[in-house]
């Protein structure tokens, strides 16, 4: 009787060994060999929301720049804009740009 239950244990290990190496083989196959494996999701993930990141701020500067459209349509606007971006002045005009330590930075 007792070496029944020796062999019948010896076996119920054996069983046990070898199914928990497929299913170890098996888990470091999915996270990290295959092709879809998590590691390969995981710097996909990280694009993705780099790309986010990026699509946000370009977005913004979008915004800022349909402002700046609107704002020109009007003569004087326009004007203003030419003066303090480009610099631009009227004949026979003298501008003195004051530079500040601030605005240096």
């Amino acid at each position: 009787m007792k070496k029944y239950f020796g062999k019948k244990l010896f076996s119920l290990n054996r069983s046990y060994l070898l199914y928990g190496g497929i299913l170890l083989g098996f888990i470091v196959w999915m996270l990290f060999i295959d092709t879809h494996s998590w590691t390969i999701h995981n710097e996909l993930n990280q694009e993705i929301k780099k790309l986010e990141n990026q699509k946000k701020a370009l977005q913004q500067t979008l915004d800022e720049d349909r402002k700046t459209i609107q704002k020109l349509y009007n003569n004087d606007s326009l004007e203003e804009f030419a003066r303090e971006a480009y610099g631009h002045k009227k004949e026979l005009e003298t501008v003195f740009i004051i530079e500040t330590s601030d605005s240096l930075r």
